[in-house]
Parts: C-alpha cells; sequence; structure tokens
C-alpha cells in the first residue's frame, strides 16, 4: 500500500475554501481581495492578549518578507506557508512525493499535503517562540489575577498565534480562489508598502519615525543640525539614513526601474491558431520568468536558520559553542556577534558593513559572499523548483499552448515538439533570472532602501504589483472579450 492510499482519508479531509462554480466577475473578485485585506490588516492590529510587552521579535529583518505582524495575531504571518512550500518543493524536486498535479485526486492529496505541512510549522514555529525563546513572554501579572501559573497565560497565547496561522492560510486560499493575484504576495506588498509610506511621509511627532519629507524640511528650513554641506561629513549626512536618505531613495528607484525593465525583456515565441487562418499571437518568456516569488522561500530559509539559532542560544546561553555562534542584545534584538550564525545573517543596511568594514574587513567580506552564494544559488534552484512544480515548465506550457488551440509555426503540432522548442529558453532563462533577482536583492539591502525595507521585500513588491497589474489587465480583456478566457486558460 502506498502513502498516497494510506494518507487520503485524512487529507483529502481537509478544510478547505470551495472553488467558485464557473466565472467569477471582475468586480467580484475586486471585492474579495479588498476585504481580504482589510481583514489582514486589522487582524496586525489585534494584539495578543496576556502578552507582556511587545515582545522581541524572532525574525527581526525578515519580518517583511514573512508579513504579520510583532505581537499581534498574526505574529507567524506567511511564515508557516512558505515553509511548508519549501518542504514540499524540495520533496517534489526529489521526486519523492509522486503525485502528478494533473490529476484532480493527486492534486487534492498535494494541496491537503499542503494544509496538514502548514499546521505542523505552526506548532514548529510557535511552541519555541512562545515556551523556550521567550520572545512573547506571558505577563506575571494577569497570571496572577487569574489566579493561574504563567504556563497557562502561555498556551494562550500559543492558541491565538496558532489561530492567527490558520486565518492566514485560508485568507491566502480565498484570495487565490476568489480574488486576484496571490495572498501571499499581498500581504507582502501590504507591509513593505506600509513602511514604504511610513519612510516617505513618517513625521516623528505622530509616528515616531523621521521619514525623508520630514528630514529634508529640517535640512532646508534649519531646524535639523547639519555639518557644513560640502564636507565631507557634509556629503555623507545628505547620503546617509540618518540625514538626507538620497542613497536610500536613489536605491529605491534603482530598484523599481530595474524590477520593472527586466520584467519587460522577454523572449517571444510566436504562435498561430490550428484552425483559423491569420489568428496570431506571441508567447512571451520573461528574464525574470519564475517571477521573485522564489526570493520567498531563500529568505525564509535564512530566517529559519537564524530563528534556530536564536531558540538555540536561548536555551544554552554562554555554553552556546563560540564557533556555532556569539550573540549579544542590540536594540533590544538578540543579533549575532560571531560563528556561523553570524556568517549567515543577511547584511540589511549601509551601516552593517560600512562601519564595521574599517575593523573586521576579513569577516564583513566572508558575509557578503556568504549571502551573495546564498540569494544567487539558491535563487536560481528554487526558481527551478517554482517552474517544475507550478505547471511553468515546458511540457506543461506545450500542454497548455496545445490545449489553446495554437501552435508554432514551422512545427509539427505536437505537444512532445512544443516541448523541445520551449526547452530552448525557459530552463536557461530561469537560472539567469532566479540569480538575477539574488543578486540585487543583496545590493538593495547593501544600499539600504527607504523606510528600511529588505532589497528583498522592495523587490518583491515591485514585482507581485507589476504581475498583479498585467493580471488585472488580462481580467479585464477577459470581460470584455469572454472567448479569450480560453487562450488564458480560464474556465467558464
Amino acid at each position: 500500500m502506498s502513502w498516497k492510499e494510506t494518507a487520503a482519508p485524512v487529507l483529502t479531509r481537509m478544510p478547505t475554501v470551495a472553488r467558485p462554480e464557473g466565472h467569477v466577475p471582475f468586480k467580484r473578485k475586486l471585492t474579495w481581495t479588498g476585504g481580504v485585506l482589510v481583514l489582514y490588516f486589522f487582524l496586525t492590529n489585534v494584539l495578543l492578549f496576556g502578552l507582556q510587552g511587545q515582545g522581541s521579535d524572532a525574525f527581526g529583518q525578515f519580518r517583511t518578507i514573512l508579513a504579520g505582524g510583532q505581537g499581534s495575531i498574526l505574529q507567524l504571518g506567511i511564515g508557516p506557508i512558505v515553509t511548508a512550500s519549501i518542504v514540499l518543493q524540495l520533496l517534489g524536486g526529489a521526486d519523492l512525493l509522486g503525485l502528478d498535479t494533473n490529476d484532480p485526486r493527486d492534486q487534492a492529496l498535494y494541496q491537503g499535503l499542503q494544509k496538514l505541512l502548514v499546521v505542523v510549522m505552526i506548532f514548529l514555529t510557535g511552541i519555541p517562540l512562545v515556551f523556550l525563546g521567550g520572545f512573547l513572554p506571558a505577563s506575571p501579572q494577569l497570571a496572577q489575577q487569574f489566579g493561574v501559573s504563567q504556563f497557562v497565560i502561555s498556551c494562550l497565547i500559543f492558541a491565538q498565534i496558532a489561530v492567527g496561522g490558520i486565518l492566514i492560510l485560508f485568507m491566502d486560499e480565498v484570495i487565490s480562489k476568489w480574488g486576484v493575484g496571490s495572498g501571499v504576495g499581498l500581504f507582502i506588498v501590504a507591509g513593505v508598502s506600509q513602511a514604504l509610506v511610513g519612510g516617505f511621509f513618517g513625521w516623528s511627532g505622530l509616528t515616531n519615525r523621521t521619514g525623508f519629507l520630514e528630514a529634508w524640511y529640517n535640512i532646508l528650513t534649519g531646524s535639523a543640525t547639519t555639518p557644513p554641506l560640502f564636507s565631507m561629513e557634509g556629503l555623507q549626512f545628505l547620503i546617509g539614513s540618518g540625514g538626507g536618505q538620497l542613497l536610500a531613495l536613489f536605491t529605491t528607484l534603482l530598484i523599481f526601474g530595474i524590477v520593472v525593465y527586466a520584467e519587460s525583456v522577454r523572449v517571444e515565441i510566436p504562435l498561430s491558431h490550428a484552425k483559423v487562418r491569420g489568428a496570431r499571437g506571441r508567447f512571451p518568456v520573461k528574464l525574470i520568468y519564475a517571477s521573485v516569488l522564489p526570493m520567498i522561500l531563500v529568505r525564509a530559509l535564512q530566517a529559519n536558520i537564524q530563528f534556530l539559532g536564536r531558540i538555540l542560544y536561548s536555551q544554552m546561553g554562554e555554553g552556546m559553542p563560540n564557533w556555532l555562534g556569539v550573540y549579544a542584545q542590540s536594540n533590544g534584538q538578540l543579533t549575532p556577534t560571531g560563528g556561523l550564525f553570524y556568517y549567515f545573517a543577511p547584511i540589511y543596511s549601509p551601516q552593517g558593513w560600512v562601519n564595521a568594514i574599517q575593523t573586521n574587513t576579513v569577516d564583513i567580506l566572508i558575509r557578503i559572499s556568504v549571502d551573495l552564494t546564498f540569494m544567487v544559488i539558491g535563487g536560481a534552484i528554487f526558481a527551478v523548483f517554482w517552474v517544475e512544480t507550478s505547471g511553468m515548465g515546458p511540457d506543461a506550457t506545450a500542454k497548455q499552448i496545445q490545449n489553446s488551440g495554437m501552435q508554432i509555426p514551422g512545427f509539427r503540432k505536437s505537444p512532445k515538439v512544443m516541448e523541445k522548442v520551449l526547452e530552448r529558453y525557459i530552463p536557461q532563462v530561469t537560472v539567469i533570472g532566479g540569480a538575477l533577482v539574488g543578486l540585487l536583492a543583496v545590493a538593495a539591502n547593501m544600499l539600504g532602501t527607504i523606510g528600511a525595507v529588505s532589497g528583498t521585500g522592495l523587490l518583491l513588491t515591485v514585482s507581485i504589483t507589476y504581475k498583479l497589474y498585467e493580471e488585472i489587465a488580462e481580467e479585464q480583456l477577459m470581460e470584455m472579450h469572454p472567448m479569450m478566457r480560453q487562450v488564458f486558460g480560464s474556465a467558464d
């Protein structure tokens, strides 16, 4: 008996959001998407009951990638979903699952397995957060008030973040089936956009953050104490994040421009309709063919590595071997300062390497090299996995083109022939695009961005927004011309 037959009774009964019967009007899709986003923002502001203070964010700078909110019911964010996807991609890449996602039964098993893994990851992430690392400490005053132990309050906190993890799973599924785009992507865009708006328009008197506009208002009105602007100190002040933030503005605009340009770079394969004479089209193989979503998987893997290091240090303390990790408190966060976990920690701002390079150049160069290698190679590998498991590979694409009634002019109308043509472009472009996105993410981190969002978060936001724009354009086209649904692979 195979594992599929054994697990089928459980996996096929996992709660799921029903798929719509027939075509969902575009306005209704926007309504579902907007409603889920409003619910997401609301839940990120629902603080955990029983928590002492805000606690310490175990994910630190990875928060922009994992979404959610520190100390809120969405504490875990999309972390469990992404981690479950990493496990499934690795298992699928090694061909250990034996599932054919084109088979409806296997597709149901895959979705059920993904949900089960998300639940497992909620427990594997939430239990250390609450009970081991002290990142979400229970309030002793509340325990005393109710006459229970702090362990009971900790269990209550864990129950809340577990419910939040389940909610965000189904919110993602609602958007994927009834809305526009991907829930995971939209949650990242929501969090990063909020940080970007705060970085531009934040006013210290209102938000406890000095934004770009306020910084320049203070400079131009003389409210800020500035060194002579034509000196080296003045130049550093205008460029640095503590002053004019010109470098952060330049990096933000540059990343925006590069991603939009890269999204438009493509190899277009000509297509013609097999039955309608003169009906022609093109299949675009974009430079960033796998999109930047695989970067979520790479950064989430790094986040889990750093999370493991903090958990180990919280349990071992000073007894932790120095070669494994040395930690210190920095701005209320536990930060690695030596050992393997230090070298695996990405650099997220210019201050992370400019100041340190003057005292320990070798260490900083090693960290940059490790992060660059991790992101470039990891980006390429996860991009390949993403393409193969999401139905974007040469085989699946050839079948999609065949089913739409199109063919490549000059070649026999056969999926195998089209697959061979697509294999000339898709695998190579996928690897190059994944490596390029990884390189851009590291460069953006090192130069800094407006709002102190991570380079990966900015890349994801621009790319997801661009693709959302394209998807909205397709939806509007299909609303005006219902026959186009067959070309785009949508069913009525």
